[in-house]
């Protein structure tokens, strides 16, 4: 019970430094190192594709990139919004994964501290930076929406005529609560992956003692999994909740529709 005592379990992030009255948290500092490292990276990706050089670092992100560029293409029927939106939804992918990726490298969390606080936090355990990615994400979609249907088209996916329509009127209400139901799964999902994964290391340290060096590697390697699969769920979600706002009601659905790309991908897995 000892070692439990020695972690503190805060959800806020803690601030370090004031510029003014603004405050700079541990997870805004962990945040811009994070996303510098990624374009870092990415830049140096860009130069050697350029240049017709090839190594390990570079083909990695190229795969990646030209994997999850599929992806997006496969979920999105209209192939003009998913090549439009493909920018968006790959630099969410990035950025929740680095972001995330940080929770597991040594000096995150109570490693170092400031005036009791952790020094850095990663970014993704920040509810202010999941909600701020949900709300970007539900933002667009509902821009690709309006600019499909048109502003009254849009509202008319929810304000249906209960007289003339009563099931549709019903269905309505439902998408309009499930717009809700989304930016919450967006937002906490990945919040609570990001701040249980670090818990999970500090819990793992203070009980492994001398033997944390065989045991960290094995949770930190799950950790970089499920770093990925949060920003790829993250990325798979944006596009589906797009593909949904731009579907036309009552159409037959194509190919390559979210409904059958879920299915398809759930049929694999079961295989």
């Amino acid at each position: 019970m000892n070692h439990f005592a020695q972690i503190q379990i805060i959800l806020p992030p803690a601030p370090i430094f004031y510029i003014g009255p603004f405050p700079i948290t541990n997870s805004m500092i962990s945040g811009v190192i994070s996303v510098a490292v990624m374009f870092a990276l990415l830049l140096y990706a860009r130069a050697n594709v350029l240049r017709g050089k090839r190594n390990f670092v570079t083909g990695m992100i190229q795969w990646t990139i030209e994997g999850m560029y599929g992806q997006i293409l496969d979920i999105i029927p209209d192939k003009k919004i998913a090549k439009s939106i493909a920018p968006l939804a790959l630099t969410m992918f990035f950025t929740v994964l680095f972001t995330y990726w940080a929770s597991v490298l040594p000096g995150i969390g109570e490693v170092i501290t400031v005036n009791g606080h952790p020094l850095f936090r990663s970014l993704a355990t920040d509810l202010n930076f999941t909600f701020a990615l949900a709300i970007i994400a539900l933002v667009v979609a509902q821009g690709y929406a309006i600019k499909s249907h048109g502003v009254f088209g849009n509202i008319r996916r929810y304000a249906v005529n209960p007289f003339k329509n009563p099931i549709g009127a019903f269905e309505g209400l439902l998408e309009f609560i499930g717009e809700f139901s989304r930016f919450t799964a967006l937002s906490l999902r990945l919040f609570g992956n990001a701040f249980a994964g670090e818990v999970l290391l500090a819990v793992v340290l203070l009980l492994s003692g001398y033997f944390a060096s065989f045991s960290l590697p094995l949770f930190i390697a799950f950790e970089l999994f499920i770093g990925f699969i949060q920003a790829y769920v993250f990325m798979v979600l944006t596009c589906i909740f797009t593909a949904l706002g731009v579907a036309s009601h009552g159409a037959p659905e194509p190919a390559h529709s979210p409904a059958n790309t879920v299915e398809n991908e759930t049929q694999h897995l079961g295989n």
